[in-house]
């Protein structure tokens, strides 16, 4: 199905964002797509001033940029000029290509629900899915194939569960999405060092609303309270969340983090892929981590960090140009 550049404009103006271009209303877009492998049936972006020579170049019908590159333009290529092109990609990625995962209020025969469970309305359970006790499931959520929930779980409204993941004693808020084969609540890593008795871990998890989980993430429950992700919070795959970690609102960690437990991260917090962090620190707000660092010290708000032990970048960053003078 093609897009019209009013549909484009609507969708976009629901984000207050503005847009100047001299296309007709009625004109269509096949897709969207980059700079370099559209065809002149498609709408591409420009953000990365790396694919200005692919820009020069482009066979799309018209192009979101920034005015400041619209001389980069050939004559074939509408600009549509946009202060944030990359924003207006996400939003308009959803518009082009996004199928919204909505149950279809159907319970598979060959799933099984406990009977302590309570399964609200139009609620999807496909096959092979297994609902334990003291499980609780709201309304329009879906659950794929292979799942096992619970026990001791509440699904709030309009989540989605991918096949094969694994929820106990967790909380989900509304609107979370779950990603194939992740775990969620299951016992932590905790024992006695000397002795090696493990700790029993009584907690559970709870995930705040209109958050991503990737594929085979793992978060523990806590030892006595919660492990909290919180909201709008999006989390890459192979992640590793030990208990009791409190996680703050519109977190992003890139795939293959690990974070050791009761350590507490505040706020619109980044972290990089393959980044490491140790137990029982506290991380402020708005601090970005560097991929592969091994944060061993508590980090203050509007920190940028790199390296091993983590320290500022740009101490980071001289120190690695003394070692390259130095060879």
């Amino acid at each position: 199905m093609k897009i019209s550049y009013k549909q484009i404009v609507d969708c976009l103006s629901k984000y207050s964002i503005n847009i100047t271009s001299s296309l007709e209303e009625n004109s269509l877009f096949s897709k969207i797509s980059s700079v370099s492998n559209s065809t002149n049936d498609d709408l591409s972006f420009f953000s990365n001033i790396k694919y200005l020579d692919d820009l020069k170049k482009t066979k799309s019908k018209a192009c979101l940029i920034n005015k400041k590159y619209v001389k980069y333009l050939p004559e074939n290529c509408n600009p549509i000029i946009i202060d944030e092109p990359y924003f207006a990609f996400a939003i308009l990625s959803n518009l082009f290509f996004r199928k919204d995962n909505k149950s279809n209020g159907i319970i598979s025969k060959s799933s099984f629900i406990d009977k302590t469970s309570i399964i609200h309305k139009n609620v999807q359970i496909d096959p092979f899915t297994y609902i334990e006790k003291n499980t609780e499931i709201m309304e329009n959520v879906l659950i794929n194939s292979g799942c096992r929930i619970g026990p001791n779980v509440v699904l709030h409204k309009n989540c989605v569960i991918f096949d094969n993941v694994s929820i106990s004693n967790a909380i989900i808020m509304e609107n979370c999405e779950i990603q194939s084969g992740a775990r969620i609540g299951g016992s932590g890593f905790g024992f006695d060092d000397k002795s090696k008795q493990k700790i029993y871990h009584n907690g559970n998890v709870i995930i705040g609303k209109n958050s991503t989980i990737g594929s085979n993430t793992t978060i523990d429950r806590a030892v006595f309270d919660s492990t909290k992700i919180g909201n709008y919070s999006q989390i890459d795959n192979l992640v590793q969340i030990a208990h009791n970690v409190i996680l703050g609102k519109h977190s992003i960690i890139a795939a293959q983090v690990g974070i050791a437990g009761s350590t507490s991260i505040g706020d619109y917090v980044k972290i990089g892929g393959q980044a490491g962090i140790s137990g029982h620190l506290h991380i402020g707000n708005n601090v970005t981590i560097a991929g592969k660092s091994g944060v061993t010290k508590n980090i203050d708000d509007n920190k940028t960090v790199a390296g091993f032990p983590a320290k500022d970048i740009k101490l980071w960053k001289k120190e690695i140009i003394k070692i390259s003078i130095n060879k």
